[in-house]
Protein backbone atom coordinates (compact mmCIF):
# COMPACT_ATOMS: atom_id res chain seq x y z
CA UNK A 1 0.00 0.00 0.00
CA UNK A 2 2.19 3.38 -1.44
CA UNK A 3 0.18 5.70 1.32
CA UNK A 4 0.76 2.90 4.10
CA UNK A 5 2.99 5.67 5.79
CA UNK A 6 0.50 8.76 5.36
CA UNK A 7 -2.18 6.79 7.09
CA UNK A 8 0.49 5.41 9.77
CA UNK A 9 0.78 9.01 9.97
CA UNK A 10 -2.92 10.24 10.55
CA UNK A 11 -3.41 7.34 12.51
CA UNK A 12 -1.09 8.39 15.61
CA UNK A 13 -2.18 12.47 14.77
CA UNK A 14 -5.47 11.53 14.96
CA UNK A 15 -4.37 9.44 18.52
CA UNK A 16 -2.47 11.94 19.87
CA UNK A 17 -4.11 14.93 18.60
CA UNK A 18 -1.24 16.94 17.88
CA UNK A 19 1.65 16.78 15.08
CA UNK A 20 4.37 17.14 17.77
CA UNK A 21 2.42 13.85 19.89
CA UNK A 22 2.29 11.63 16.62
CA UNK A 23 6.17 12.76 15.83
CA UNK A 24 6.99 11.62 19.29
CA UNK A 25 5.13 8.51 19.19
CA UNK A 26 6.59 7.94 15.03
CA UNK A 27 9.80 8.68 16.60
CA UNK A 28 9.97 11.63 13.36
CA UNK A 29 10.62 14.98 13.41
CA UNK A 30 7.01 16.68 13.28
CA UNK A 31 7.73 18.51 9.56
CA UNK A 32 7.45 14.89 8.11
CA UNK A 33 4.40 14.28 10.06
CA UNK A 34 2.97 17.61 8.36
CA UNK A 35 3.97 16.10 5.17
CA UNK A 36 2.67 13.48 5.24
CA UNK A 37 -0.86 14.83 6.36
CA UNK A 38 -0.27 17.52 3.40
CA UNK A 39 0.08 14.87 0.98
CA UNK A 40 -2.60 12.29 1.89
CA UNK A 41 -5.34 14.67 1.86
CA UNK A 42 -3.81 15.98 -1.71
CA UNK A 43 -3.60 12.31 -2.88
CA UNK A 44 -7.24 11.82 -1.68
CA UNK A 45 -8.87 15.11 -2.21
CA UNK A 46 -10.42 15.64 1.32
CA UNK A 47 -9.60 16.94 4.28
CA UNK A 48 -8.58 14.92 7.05
CA UNK A 49 -7.96 17.22 10.16
CA UNK A 50 -9.31 20.51 11.53
CA UNK A 51 -6.40 22.49 12.68
CA UNK A 52 -6.79 24.69 15.71
CA UNK A 53 -4.44 26.10 18.16
CA UNK A 54 -5.30 22.97 20.35
CA UNK A 55 -4.22 20.78 17.82
CA UNK A 56 -5.83 18.28 15.24
CA UNK A 57 -9.39 16.95 15.17
CA UNK A 58 -10.83 14.62 12.78
CA UNK A 59 -13.28 15.55 10.15
CA UNK A 60 -16.29 13.09 8.63
CA UNK A 61 -13.69 12.02 5.45
CA UNK A 62 -11.04 11.65 8.50
CA UNK A 63 -12.91 9.67 10.58
CA UNK A 64 -14.30 7.16 8.15
CA UNK A 65 -10.63 6.97 7.02
CA UNK A 66 -9.53 6.24 10.83
CA UNK A 67 -12.03 3.62 11.11
CA UNK A 68 -10.48 1.56 8.20
CA UNK A 69 -7.32 2.77 9.14
CA UNK A 70 -7.59 1.52 12.99
CA UNK A 71 -9.12 -2.02 11.86
CA UNK A 72 -6.25 -2.24 9.36
CA UNK A 73 -3.47 -1.17 11.81
CA UNK A 74 -4.53 -4.19 14.61
CA UNK A 75 -4.44 -6.68 11.69
CA UNK A 76 -1.00 -5.63 11.28
CA UNK A 77 -0.53 -5.73 14.65
CA UNK A 78 -2.13 -9.12 15.61
CA UNK A 79 -0.44 -10.92 12.46
CA UNK A 80 3.39 -9.38 13.62
CA UNK A 81 2.36 -10.88 17.37
CA UNK A 82 1.74 -14.10 15.95
CA UNK A 83 4.81 -14.37 14.02
CA UNK A 84 7.03 -13.07 16.41
CA UNK A 85 5.75 -15.41 19.18
CA UNK A 86 5.92 -18.49 16.78
CA UNK A 87 8.72 -20.52 16.45
CA UNK A 88 10.18 -23.51 18.86
CA UNK A 89 13.27 -21.09 19.97
CA UNK A 90 12.97 -19.21 23.02
CA UNK A 91 14.09 -16.00 21.70
CA UNK A 92 13.17 -12.75 20.15
CA UNK A 93 10.64 -10.35 21.79
CA UNK A 94 7.73 -10.97 24.65
CA UNK A 95 5.53 -8.45 25.90
CA UNK A 96 4.25 -9.12 29.33
CA UNK A 97 2.15 -7.18 31.18
CA UNK A 98 1.18 -7.14 35.03
CA UNK A 99 -0.15 -4.46 37.80
CA UNK A 100 2.93 -2.60 39.22
CA UNK A 101 1.92 -4.45 42.82
CA UNK A 102 3.49 -7.53 41.55
CA UNK A 103 6.66 -6.22 40.02
CA UNK A 104 9.27 -7.21 42.99
CA UNK A 105 7.83 -10.63 43.10
CA UNK A 106 7.66 -11.15 39.02
CA UNK A 107 11.05 -9.65 38.07
CA UNK A 108 13.15 -11.93 39.73
CA UNK A 109 11.59 -14.93 38.05
CA UNK A 110 11.65 -13.39 34.39
CA UNK A 111 15.54 -12.45 34.84
CA UNK A 112 16.06 -16.16 35.82
CA UNK A 113 14.62 -16.36 32.50
CA UNK A 114 16.85 -14.34 30.64
CA UNK A 115 19.87 -15.20 31.92
CA UNK A 116 19.20 -18.75 30.59
CA UNK A 117 18.24 -17.59 27.04
CA UNK A 118 20.39 -14.87 26.09
CA UNK A 119 18.12 -14.18 22.86
CA UNK A 120 15.42 -13.68 24.55
CA UNK A 121 13.76 -9.99 24.39
CA UNK A 122 11.77 -8.81 27.23
CA UNK A 123 9.04 -5.61 27.40
CA UNK A 124 7.15 -6.10 30.70
CA UNK A 125 5.02 -3.51 31.37
CA UNK A 126 3.03 -2.64 34.33
CA UNK A 127 -0.46 -0.77 33.92
CA UNK A 128 -3.84 -0.96 35.40
CA UNK A 129 -5.40 -0.71 31.53
CA UNK A 130 -5.88 -4.29 30.26
CA UNK A 131 -3.61 -4.87 27.14
CA UNK A 132 -5.65 -6.30 24.11
CA UNK A 133 -3.39 -10.19 23.43
CA UNK A 134 -5.92 -10.61 20.01
CA UNK A 135 -4.20 -7.44 18.88
CA UNK A 136 -0.83 -8.42 19.52
CA UNK A 137 -0.35 -5.62 22.45
CA UNK A 138 0.84 -8.27 24.63
CA UNK A 139 1.76 -12.04 24.38
CA UNK A 140 1.32 -12.69 28.19
CA UNK A 141 -0.83 -10.79 30.83
CA UNK A 142 -1.30 -11.13 34.42
CA UNK A 143 -4.59 -9.90 36.02
CA UNK A 144 -6.59 -9.92 39.06
CA UNK A 145 -9.91 -10.78 40.37
CA UNK A 146 -12.68 -12.95 38.13
CA UNK A 147 -11.63 -15.07 35.56
CA UNK A 148 -11.15 -13.54 32.22
CA UNK A 149 -13.61 -14.54 29.96
CA UNK A 150 -12.15 -13.39 26.30
CA UNK A 151 -12.84 -15.40 23.34
CA UNK A 152 -9.62 -16.98 22.29
CA UNK A 153 -8.09 -16.53 25.79
CA UNK A 154 -6.77 -19.29 27.86
CA UNK A 155 -6.42 -18.41 31.68
CA UNK A 156 -4.72 -20.64 34.00
CA UNK A 157 -4.74 -19.41 37.94
CA UNK A 158 -1.56 -18.02 39.05
CA UNK A 159 -1.34 -17.62 42.93
CA UNK A 160 -3.92 -15.84 45.34
CA UNK A 161 -2.69 -12.69 47.03
CA UNK A 162 -3.45 -11.44 50.55
CA UNK A 163 -3.64 -8.03 50.99
CA UNK A 164 -4.27 -6.23 54.65
CA UNK A 165 -4.68 -2.50 55.75
CA UNK A 166 -1.26 -1.31 56.65
CA UNK A 167 0.10 1.57 58.88
CA UNK A 168 3.34 3.28 60.02
CA UNK A 169 4.65 2.75 63.94
CA UNK A 170 3.98 6.27 64.15
CA UNK A 171 0.38 6.26 62.29
CA UNK A 172 -0.99 3.95 64.61
CA UNK A 173 0.65 5.69 67.56
CA UNK A 174 -1.26 8.68 66.91
CA UNK A 175 -4.60 7.63 65.96
CA UNK A 176 -5.09 3.52 67.14
CA UNK A 177 -5.87 0.42 65.65
CA UNK A 178 -9.28 0.52 63.81
CA UNK A 179 -12.07 0.35 66.03
CA UNK A 180 -13.72 2.69 64.09
CA UNK A 181 -13.10 2.76 60.80
CA UNK A 182 -14.32 6.14 60.15
CA UNK A 183 -11.80 7.93 62.24
CA UNK A 184 -8.86 6.79 59.70
CA UNK A 185 -6.79 8.73 57.19
CA UNK A 186 -6.70 6.20 54.11
CA UNK A 187 -4.23 6.36 50.94
CA UNK A 188 -5.96 4.67 47.78
CA UNK A 189 -5.17 3.57 44.07
CA UNK A 190 -7.19 5.38 41.47
CA UNK A 191 -10.76 4.77 40.24
CA UNK A 192 -9.03 1.83 38.27
CA UNK A 193 -9.49 -0.50 41.45
CA UNK A 194 -13.07 0.59 42.69
CA UNK A 195 -14.34 -2.95 41.71
CA UNK A 196 -12.16 -4.54 43.90
CA UNK A 197 -13.52 -6.23 47.06
CA UNK A 198 -11.51 -4.50 49.81
CA UNK A 199 -12.47 -1.01 47.49
CA UNK A 200 -16.01 -1.65 47.33
CA UNK A 201 -15.76 -2.06 51.37
CA UNK A 202 -14.36 0.59 51.93
CA UNK A 203 -16.83 2.73 49.90
CA UNK A 204 -19.76 1.47 52.61
CA UNK A 205 -17.55 2.37 56.02
CA UNK A 206 -15.65 6.57 55.63
CA UNK A 207 -16.21 9.42 53.88
CA UNK A 208 -14.91 10.98 51.34
CA UNK A 209 -12.56 13.42 52.79
CA UNK A 210 -10.92 10.64 54.72
CA UNK A 211 -9.14 9.64 52.03
CA UNK A 212 -6.64 12.22 51.50
CA UNK A 213 -4.04 10.25 49.18
CA UNK A 214 -5.68 8.92 45.21
CA UNK A 215 -2.23 7.17 43.28
CA UNK A 216 -2.34 4.60 40.33
CA UNK A 217 1.32 4.36 41.56
CA UNK A 218 1.90 1.92 44.02
CA UNK A 219 5.08 3.05 44.93
CA UNK A 220 4.00 6.24 45.28
CA UNK A 221 1.49 5.22 48.06
CA UNK A 222 3.64 2.89 49.82
CA UNK A 223 5.64 5.74 50.50
CA UNK A 224 3.04 7.45 51.83
CA UNK A 225 2.00 4.26 53.81
CA UNK A 226 5.23 4.09 55.35
CA UNK A 227 5.32 8.09 56.29
CA UNK A 228 2.22 7.88 58.40
CA UNK A 229 0.17 9.88 56.12
CA UNK A 230 -2.55 7.34 56.55
CA UNK A 231 -3.49 3.62 56.35
CA UNK A 232 -3.32 1.52 52.61
CA UNK A 233 -3.67 -2.11 50.88
CA UNK A 234 0.13 -3.92 51.38
CA UNK A 235 0.49 -7.21 50.40
CA UNK A 236 2.70 -8.89 52.71
CA UNK A 237 5.64 -9.29 50.96
CA UNK A 238 5.71 -5.73 50.57
CA UNK A 239 4.53 -4.82 54.44
CA UNK A 240 8.08 -4.91 56.36
CA UNK A 241 8.36 -2.27 58.84
CA UNK A 242 4.43 -1.83 58.94
CA UNK A 243 1.25 -2.66 61.12
CA UNK A 244 -1.09 -4.78 60.00
CA UNK A 245 -4.09 -3.06 61.26
CA UNK A 246 -6.90 -5.35 59.37
CA UNK A 247 -7.43 -7.81 57.57
CA UNK A 248 -10.22 -9.85 56.05
CA UNK A 249 -10.26 -13.11 53.73
CA UNK A 250 -12.47 -11.20 50.88
CA UNK A 251 -10.17 -9.01 50.30
CA UNK A 252 -7.44 -11.86 48.64
CA UNK A 253 -7.06 -11.58 45.52
CA UNK A 254 -6.81 -14.30 42.27
CA UNK A 255 -4.48 -13.57 39.40
CA UNK A 256 -4.37 -14.98 36.30
CA UNK A 257 -2.12 -16.14 34.01
CA UNK A 258 -3.47 -15.08 30.19
CA UNK A 259 -2.44 -15.73 26.97
CA UNK A 260 -4.60 -16.30 23.28
CA UNK A 261 -5.01 -19.24 22.13
CA UNK A 262 -2.74 -18.62 18.80
CA UNK A 263 0.59 -18.24 20.57
CA UNK A 264 0.05 -20.25 23.44
CA UNK A 265 1.99 -23.68 23.09
CA UNK A 266 4.63 -21.43 21.53
CA UNK A 267 8.04 -22.64 23.07
CA UNK A 268 8.94 -18.81 24.06
CA UNK A 269 5.45 -18.37 25.62
CA UNK A 270 5.47 -21.80 27.77
CA UNK A 271 9.02 -20.84 28.76
CA UNK A 272 7.67 -18.07 30.06
CA UNK A 273 4.28 -19.41 31.48
CA UNK A 274 6.78 -21.83 33.27
CA UNK A 275 8.59 -19.23 34.84
CA UNK A 276 6.43 -17.27 36.40
CA UNK A 277 4.72 -20.33 37.96
CA UNK A 278 8.05 -21.19 39.32
CA UNK A 279 7.96 -20.82 43.36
Amino acid sequence: MEDWDGIRTALAVARAGTVSGAASALGVHHATVIRHIDALEDRLGARLFQRHPRGYSLTEAGQTLMDEASAADARFAQMAARIAGSGDRIEGEIVVTALPDLTEMIMPRLIELMRANPGLRLRYMTDIRLYRLDTGEAHIAIRAGARPTEPDYIAQPLMQLHAALYGSPAYVEEVGMIEDVSAHRFILPGPEARRSPAMRWLADQIPPENVVLVSNDFEARLTAIRAGLGLGWVSPMRATGLVEVLSLSEWDAQFWLVTHVDLHRTAKVQAVLSALKAK
